[in-house]
């Protein structure tokens, strides 16, 4: 079991999802952003994803982006983001990295999966790559014992999501809206089948996250309940980075903000066991 499958079996023990939280490395700044994660683990995050900042982004909404082009302007590179890595994982917290396929090639493939170990990271979520295309990387996470995670979406096949949840270890990151991230007012509808299937067609045990721009409390308690749509990790990222854009310059504002909202949504996913 990775560190990352302890944590929603951790959080399954407890009878609820685990809340899964989301910031670009190196946004509003390389340290900023260490201390800003602090935060969110402090609160009641149970795995951390980190955004690799990259410049042609495949499914950042606006919020996401603006946070990706600040940390780009200010000079962070992919050295920086295994910093970030790094200082994350000691807190003992599983932490992810979110990237774009396209800085992993460049570097390197082995090199890149030996940096995210050396680093603590407990493995990759890769939104634009398959695994029917990405045999390298699975040979370079299997020697390293790095989770796999990938997306599947409504719009996937039968044949296409039992491929795919094949493949994932750690989690399935199911991305329930048909669109780019960012927060939203309602749940999808979409959600509650896409995990069904997931579920029934991926290897037993695995966990499904579900990401569809959740922003409060009430939203991750229906996205967890277990008469409803039933996930068992729920991903919020737009919601964490647009509080840290509500206060520019405010290091001590944001990091309250991130800690309330934390508190909040850790809240919501208890309430909806």
């Amino acid at each position: 079991m990775t560190s990352t499958s302890a944590a929603f079996a951790a959080a399954k023990a407890e009878n609820r999802a685990a809340l899964v939280g989301y910031l670009p490395a190196g946004f509003p700044d390389v340290d900023g952003s260490i201390a800003a994660i602090k935060a969110m683990v402090a609160a009641g995050c149970d795995v951390i994803e980190i955004g690799l900042p990259y410049s042609d982004p495949v499914m950042d909404g606006p919020t996401i982006q603006a946070a990706v082009q600040q940390a780009l302007d200010s000079g962070v590179r992919v050295d920086d983001v295994f910093r970030v890595v790094e200082a994350v994982a000691a807190t003992g917290t599983p932490t992810v990295v979110m990237t774009s396929w396209n800085p992993i090639e460049r570097r390197g493939v082995e090199r890149f999966a030996q940096d995210l170990a050396d680093a603590g990271g407990a493995g990759l979520i890769t939104p634009d790559i398959t695994p029917d295309f990405a045999q390298e990387w699975i040979a370079a996470a299997d020697a390293r014992d790095l989770d796999k995670i990938f997306l599947v979406a409504p719009s996937s096949t039968d044949e296409r999501i039992e491929m795919t949840t094949q493949a994932c270890r750690g989690f399935v990151y199911a991305t329930a809206v048909m669109g780019v991230t960012g927060a939203r007012a309602t749940t999808s509808e979409l959600a509650g089948p896409l995990v069904a299937r997931a579920r029934t067609l991926g290897p037993a045990g695995l966990p499904v996250g579900v990401g569809l721009g959740i922003s409060s409390g009430a939203q991750a308690a229906e996205v967890a309940a277990r008469g409803g749509i039933g996930a068992d990790g729920v991903i919020v990222g737009s919601a964490f980075v647009r509080t840290i854009l509500d206060h520019p310059g405010d290091r001590a504002g944001y990091l309250r903000a991130l800690g309330a909202l934390t508190e909040e949504l850790a809240s919501g996913v208890r309430r909806g066991a």
